[in-house]
């Protein structure tokens, strides 16, 4: 497959950024991960507005429009029906003394398409098991709760639950309160209630900022709990309730709804796939095939 590269389509070994990119030197930058189906990305305008919300609060202008375009010149080049977009936005070369906010003119916008994860269909059937990582989540960290290039944090601790034999590392905040999953948001079903912890943009005035990232198909699943009649609560949790659980699930663009059966040696509920994490995730895909047929 092609890459886009500032307006350009280019083979991957011919698509090159210059080593003095701020994103390579600071890893100043924003990205999305998004999932075509029949050539359409499922809410694109959602993912593409919030890198726009991220960029505006680091003092960064995007297009959202030029984004679009790059989006859908890479599928159109590509005749992508199903696959994996990342798309990565830097502004180019960054002088950090000059105090200017304004955006570079030599920003960078990569589009990088790829064959979709192919998951193991037990996941799905069976659940998965989760860690707990250490607090790391912090409200006091202008970038906690964006999706920027500074990701080492959390692929490593997904590193270390896979080397665990897990599938997914739980997020604290520096409270001890639940966050997140590495790569993913966090829900629970307790008593016909759906929880999940507070993200960024729903916090209460005056509260610290939620180090949480508003997730795309998290709103999408929020949606449908309510559409199921399911009492929706944005709200601090903790271990505790994630063990008290009756259900719990993870979401993001990639694996979509993801049961989550363990907590290291602890069950959740009575440790098989619940009945509302099931509808939830078929209810998902139907959504998905309905906003993106042709």
């Amino acid at each position: 497959m092609d890459y886009y590269l500032n307006g350009q389509i280019l083979a991957p070994s011919d698509a090159r950024v210059s080593v003095e990119d701020a994103g390579f030197q600071h890893a100043v930058g924003l990205f999305e991960t998004m999932q075509t189906y029949r050539g359409r990305v499922f809410r694109l305008g959602q993912h593409l507005d919030r890198l726009a919300e991220s960029a505006r609060q680091f003092g960064l202008e995007v297009d959202t429009a030029r984004l679009a375009d790059a989006v859908e010149q890479t599928l159109a080049h590509n005749r992508l029906d199903r696959a994996r977009l990342r798309l990565t936005y830097t502004p180019g070369p960054l002088s950090l003394l000059s105090g200017d906010d304004a955006p570079s003119a030599g920003s960078t916008l990569l589009v990088v398409p790829s064959q979709p994860t192919e998951y193991d269909p037990a996941y799905f059937d069976q659940g998965i098991t989760t860690l707990i990582a250490q607090p790391a989540a912090n409200p006091f960290d202008p970038v906690a709760g964006h999706k920027t290039l500074a990701y080492w944090g959390r692929l490593f601790t997904l590193r270390r639950a896979a080397r665990a034999g897990a599938g997914e590392a739980i997020w604290l905040n520096v409270t001890n309160h639940l966050a997140s999953g590495a790569v993913s948001n966090l829900l629970l079903i307790k008593d016909g209630q759906l929880l999940t912890p507070i993200a960024r943009g729903e916090e209460v005035d005056g509260a610290l900022p939620a180090p949480v990232l508003p997730g795309v198909t998290r709103a999408a699943v929020l949606e449908l709990a309510a559409d199921l009649g399911l009492d929706v609560h944005r709200r601090m949790l903790s271990v505790d309730d994630l063990l008290g659980a009756d259900e719990a699930f993870l979401t993001n663009s990639s694996w979509l709804v993801l049961p989550v059966t363990r907590v290291e040696k602890a069950a959740i509920g009575d440790g098989t796939v619940g009945d509302v994490t099931r509808e939830l995730r078929g209810r998902l895909l139907d959504l998905i095939e309905r906003e993106t047929a042709p």
